[in-house]
């Protein structure tokens, strides 16, 4: 039981907490506390109350002073429950929704908050229930039409990326996962017959012996990093001095094992971010998927391989999301604090996501719901969604002309962020696809300038007005969207929408290496 000095009214808690953060905290900042578990409710006959050391510890804790400093920047209306920062990371990647990486993908469980039956302080009402289509125009890698398959609700995607569009539709496929095992198992071994026959294997051994000899030597663990953390030693120069000194060693093994590090030609993606020996590698796995008679098998190992290549660039650890130019040497990495290798052998990372897939695969089929769900490739400014659907799938073509489309959940691109073709240049050159980049709104490569503003309002007005061709009258529409233009009021206007309301959320794990205060808008939309 807990003495009667440390329980506080929510007025009480309000009053201490203003005093001890030294700002104004009202007591309906108190009851969003307790309402999403951030402290515990204790009813004192009908009166609640909350324990005062509760209380401080959560406004100590990392998340409770971020919480506080951020709303302090952004503003109170900042909905915190929708940084979901107690989300567990294998949460927000669960099932197949990791199934391959995508850069500025959201979390589950931002779409999950607007499509499911629950409601709280900020959402007031239900908006979808089980049965609802639901449209996300921008697919990405296909996040909507999962969690909308997982609430029981059919979904429709669109992307002008053919490659987006296959990664999504990988994610709801269902497959004959015998005959997916089969293959993987065929596959590999006959990458580790190609292995066999050269001397790569024997090579990397060599190699990652004499490199823990002398990473053991010159970067002890964990006394280098305490070093460079306490900057007693300048961990740049000291490891490109260290990396120098190596460098004769790797090379001689290089010659000796007759390793090939550079492609004939730099032409191409390919061509300029592998070495050789694992394009041979990627070259011998592309061939024998090619050979797979089911289809569906052939699209989730195509999959596998493109996540495969991805992870075997060749490029330092801490250039991984942005490559910056090949490294074929060893070099210093400030990532692990030792001298680092590039990959000679795609071996190792193609087992662990064959592994990794099949265990989603299975994990999801658990939970699936027996709803329909399909990607689109094709431009939404344009594309006939109803004849689409009805010829690609005619029973969901069937259900879409009785019901029409409940509403939208998508997040645009914004505006100079992304180039969503060059991200994944590496599967367009492997599989052949066709680049759309032209026709991407809001394109990195265009910029944020006045001209790529006002290119970027055209294009998502024309979005949101070919899609209400499809949507019921009463619809419902969520965008997620930084906004830092201001440009979603013109588009509402141009669409003719109106914006009903707005939810501010904190966005706590960004790419970026910048880490200060962030928040993007989900705008709800309906028609005028």
């Amino acid at each position: 039981m807990y003495e009667n000095k440390q329980l506080l009214t929510i007025k009480e808690a309000s009053q201490w907490a203003s005093e001890y953060l030294e700002k104004n905290v009202t007591p309906s900042n108190i009851s969003y506390l307790i309402q999403y578990g951030r402290v515990r409710k204790i009813d004192d006959n009908g009166t609640t109350q909350v324990n005062k050391d509760e209380l401080k510890e959560y406004y100590s804790s990392l998340n409770g002073s971020r919480e506080v400093n951020w709303k302090e920047e952004l503003g109170e209306d900042l909905n915190w429950e929708l940084s979901f920062d107690n989300v567990k990371e294998s949460d927000t990647t669960k099932h197949v929704h990791r199934l391959h990486p995508y850069k500025g993908k959201f979390i589950p469980q931002l779409v999950e908050y607007f499509l499911d039956l629950h409601t709280d302080n900020f959402k007031t009402q239900v908006y979808f229930n089980k049965g609802d289509i639901i449209l996300d125009p921008f697919s990405g890698s296909g996040t909507t039409m999962v969690q909308a398959n997982e609430l029981g609700m059919h979904a429709i995607g669109i992307d002008i990326s053919e490659f987006n569009s296959l990664i999504a539709n990988c994610k709801v496929m269902k497959y004959d996962l015998v005959d997916v095992q089969k293959e993987i198992n065929r596959i590999t071994l006959s990458l580790k017959n190609l292995l066999s026959e050269s001397r790569t294997t024997e090579f990397e051994n060599e190699l990652l012996k004499e490199l823990s000899s002398f990473n053991n030597t010159y970067f002890p663990v964990p006394e280098f990093k305490y070093k460079v953390q306490k900057k007693l030693i300048d961990g740049k120069k000291y490891g490109e001095e260290k990396a120098k000194e190596f460098l004769p060693t790797y090379l001689k093994l290089v010659d000796e094992y007759k390793i090939k590090l550079l492609q004939p030609s730099s032409n191409s993606f390919l061509e300029k971010w592998f070495t050789q020996h694992v394009r041979d590698e990627i070259n011998l796995v592309f061939e024998e998927i090619k050979k797979v008679n089911n289809l569906r098998t052939k699209k989730i190992l195509s999959i596998i391989l493109s996540r495969t290549i991805r992870s075997c660039r060749a490029t330092t650890h801490s250039d991984l999301a942005t490559l910056i130019e090949p490294v074929t040497t060893t070099y210093y990495c400030s990532k692990h604090g030792k001298i680092c290798k590039p990959l000679f052998s795609i071996l190792k990372w193609w087992e662990s996501y064959c592994k990794d897939t099949v265990k989603r695969l299975v994990e999801f089929n658990k939970i699936r719901t027996d709803t329909a769900q399909y990607c689109l490739s094709g431009d939404s400014r344009s594309i006939n969604i109803f004849n689409e659907i009805n010829n690609k799938i005619p029973e969901f073509g069937k259900i879409l002309r009785e019901q029409q489309i409940k509403g939208i959940f998508s997040s645009p691109p914004y505006v100079g962020l992304i180039d969503y073709h060059e991200q994944h240049a590496y599967a367009y050159d492997l599989f052949g696809f066709k680049r759309n980049d032209e026709l991407e709104i809001g394109p990195l490569f265009k910029g944020q300038g006045s001209e790529a503003r006002s290119s970027y309002t055209d294009g998502i007005s024309d979005v949101l007005k070919n899609c209400k061709r499809f949507l019921v009258e009463d619809y419902d529409i969520f965008l997620v969207a930084n906004d830092k233009y201001n440009l979603y009021p013109d588009i509402a206007e141009r669409s003719g929408m109106k914006i009903v309301n707005k939810y501010k959320r904190p966005v706590l794990n960004r790419t970026e290496k910048v880490k200060g205060a962030y928040s993007e808008i989900i705008f709800h939309l309906k028609e005028k």
